[in-house]
């Protein structure tokens, strides 16, 4: 008996060919996606297995430099979604040496929240004096220090950021983060009412080359890290608070029409905030042949991470997408042949910045470590909305 059919009745997934995907990726993943497929979806690793995994998690290259980029302080690198360089001067070794770079190593990796790693960061991240420290190491991160929570409605400050990725470290859920799920559940609430993106928009009377309608600062709106806090949190689910997400992210696909580009207002300055989709365009669900977006599986993920089930309609397009693209061996291939997939092919990505999609094998120049990759998400992908 495979480790798939010891647990099928928890799986729930009627889909033959899921036996095969799950038998693929127990046969030929590397650490990472074999700890994570056992313990959140197969549910069957035991305390000496977790240990032996977590092991060579712990020796994968880049774990290991986050590992170095630790600071006495406890946090890791320098600023979070920062300058690489500043006048010149390299700030950044690697991307993972930024702190949003870091943490989202640590979450997609499934570094347990008890991890001195991720205890440290999280404490860091919470005391203010470190953080007045590690913001002053060039002028424009202490500005961003200064104003770190203005834009929190809005989608556009560092304590966004920093509420976000604590949650992804399984740190959300606790008094001091909670607040920051009711602004994001306010954040999906306040589109319900609009015709359109730049309904509640102002019109910028400005020659600026990039002049967009904004927003003010403490205008809810929501932001891919509003989405990102709430898929990886609790508390906040409630069945009410859950149908009022899926019912604001249908809303949205229906009131976005192309791109959207809307800036915000903070002080005099008008700045990009981080959208829920690129430009606040329509969400698209997945399919084989088409890359949407830099962060295109990753953002339906993090839809169905919320229990939507399949409520959503691009959750819903997706799961049938899927298991049609899913060959007769399980495997889930896509189109990176075709040219218009080549701009945003996960074969690109290298470390897991907030721009790209989530990659869980470090070595694509391994056999097959491409195809677990994109097997794995299906498999969660299915998991997560119960097709």
């Amino acid at each position: 008996m495979n480790l798939f059919e010891s647990n099928q009745s928890e799986l729930k997934l009627i889909n033959s060919n899921l036996s095969k995907s799950i038998d693929f990726l127990l046969e030929n993943a590397g650490a990472v996606i074999q700890y994570r497929l056992r313990k959140e979806i197969l549910h069957n690793v035991s305390a000496q297995d977790e240990e032996s995994l977590l092991a060579r998690i712990y020796q994968t290259p880049h774990f290991k430099l986050v590992q170095g980029y630790a600071k006495p302080s406890g946090y890791i690198g320098s600023g979070m979604h920062s300058w690489d360089n500043w006048r010149g001067k390299r700030l950044h070794e690697t991307p993972l040496q930024d702190g949003e770079t870091a943490a989202r190593l640590l979450s997609y990796y499934a570094i347990p929240k008890g991890h001195p790693l991720v205890e440290n960061f999280v404490a860091a991240m919470r005391d203010e004096d470190v953080l007045r420290d590690e913001f002053s190491y060039i002028p424009p991160e202490i500005a961003r220090f200064e104003t770190r929570f203005t834009g929190l409605n809005s989608g556009f400050c560092l304590m966004t950021l920093m509420y976000a990725m604590q949650a992804m470290l399984g740190y959300g859920d606790d008094a001091y983060a909670q607040p920051f799920q009711r602004t994001s559940l306010e954040a999906f609430k306040s589109i319900l009412p609009l015709s359109s993106i730049g309904e509640n928009a102002k019109t910028r009377k400005s020659k600026a080359k990039y002049n967009y309608p904004y927003i003010e600062a403490d205008t809810y709106f929501p932001c891919q890290y509003h989405l990102e806090t709430l898929a990886y949190t609790g508390a906040w689910r409630t069945p009410e608070n859950i149908m009022l997400m899926a019912d604001a992210l249908n809303h949205f696909n229906e009131i976005a029409q192309g791109v959207n580009p809307v800036h915000v207002k903070i002080g005099n300055r008008y700045y990009s905030p981080f959208p829920l989709n690129m430009h606040n365009s329509p969400i698209r669900p997945f399919r084989a042949d088409v890359i949407d977006t830099i962060t295109y599986r990753r953002l339906l993920t993090e839809i169905a991470m919320l229990g939507v089930g399949e409520s959503v309609g691009v959750v819903r397009e997706s799961l049938e997408n899927i298991k049609e693209a899913m060959g007769h061996d399980g495997i889930l291939r896509m189109r990176l042949d075709l040219a218009h997939n080549r701009r945003y092919s996960p074969k690109s990505i290298e470390y897991p910045t907030a721009y790209v999609d989530v990659r869980l094998e470090p070595d694509y120049k391994k056999k097959y470590a491409l195809e677990c990759d994109l097997t794995f998400w299906a498999v969660q992908f299915l998991h997560l909305v119960g097709g």
